[in-house]
């Protein structure tokens, strides 16, 4: 009997060792990035490290998986509302399409009339009905907003107006209000994967694509596509995202650190995005890589698609929000 009693008190003893070792193991969230060290969502995701370390106080692990080392964006979010491998990473809207239809309308073709309407549109926290919607459908929360490149097409040939951008074998995002918009405006859009974007131009897939600065640079699509269409038909809004199910196993204080450095890291990628877009292109067109070519009939296009983004937003219930955006000056 006695004998039984020691071991179980050294059972005991051991599992009390063991719980206390775990409870002093620190936490370690994943992140992942499609890009390298320079790209903005990295070192916006860097900045969001750094604040909750700051916030927080006390030990925290953080792992961040560049260069599509744990595949690409869509896969991100994919696992993040499983909650498995990746906790936070930057989403382009149009990957959580899958999972709420009203998710791509964040960033969707010629909603915003410039940077300072974009500006004043997530300073409005407009978009907070969405955000809250793919929260429930996704469990993934979006706790900053990155961004702020104007995206423009990229293309194997010039084109000044609509006429010559006419039946272009052009590469758009998976959602489905991508294909519509460039349809409208009377081009022939195609959903690839972003990673398969320059063989396709190089193989006569397609002619084009669309992006912003950064992702041409970091892609090399000017390789492929040197016209660079100055259409500015798009400024990019990238949420941070959090995985929901991490979230709710994390401590309170850690729960807020994170909220309160994911919004500020939001800001900063959108600040460090917006004010390299122009930069990159000009170091890209003065090294010879690419040209920029003027484009007369952005307001033609836009008219042509406006129809399109109207409707789009009355079948997902976001008219009253595309009501709130227009009526920002």
């Amino acid at each position: 009997m006695e004998r039984r009693a020691f071991l179980s008190s050294l059972a005991a003893i051991a599992a009390g060792l063991a719980g206390a070792a775990a409870a002093q193991q620190p936490i370690t969230l994943n992140g992942a990035s499609q890009f390298n060290d320079d790209h903005a969502f990295t070192k916006a995701m860097v900045r969001f490290e750094e604040l909750v370390k700051k916030y927080y106080g006390k030990p925290v692990g953080f792992t961040l998986h560049k260069n599509s080392a744990l595949g690409l964006e869509k896969q991100y979010f994919e696992y993040m509302a499983q909650g498995k491998a990746v906790d936070y990473a930057i989403v382009s809207p149009a990957h959580m399409s899958t999972f709420s239809k009203a998710a791509p309308f964040i960033d969707a073709p010629f909603v915003f009339r410039d940077l300072d309407h974009w500006n004043k549109v997530l300073d409005a926290d407009l978009l907070k009905p969405i955000a809250d919607e793919i929260g429930q459908k996704a469990d993934v929360m979006l706790i900053g907003y990155a961004g702020g490149g104007t995206r423009n097409i990229f293309a194997n040939r010039p084109a000044q107006n609509l006429a010559e951008l006419k039946g272009l074998k052009v590469r758009v995002q998976g959602a489905p209000i991508w294909s519509r918009t460039f349809q409208a405006a009377g081009m022939a859009p195609t959903v690839i994967a972003y990673n398969e974007v320059y063989n396709a131009i190089q193989n006569g897939v397609i002619q084009a694509g669309e992006n912003e600065a950064a992702g041409v640079e970091q892609m090399k699509f000017y390789e492929v596509g040197p016209n660079l269409v100055m259409t500015m038909h798009a400024i990019t809004i990238r949420p941070l995202c959090f995985s929901a199910k991490t979230f709710k196993t994390l401590p309170g204080d850690l729960q807020a650190a994170i909220l309160k450095a994911g919004k500020e890291a939001g800001a900063y990628g959108r600040q460090v995005e917006s004010s390299e877009d122009s930069a990159k292109l000009d170091k890209m067109e003065k090294e010879g890589k690419l040209r920029r070519i003027a484009f007369a009939d952005r307001a033609a296009m836009k008219k042509a698609v406006d129809p399109v983004i109207a409707a789009y937003a009355r079948e997902i219930g976001a008219d009253r929000i595309l009501a709130q955006i227009n009526a920002i000056k």
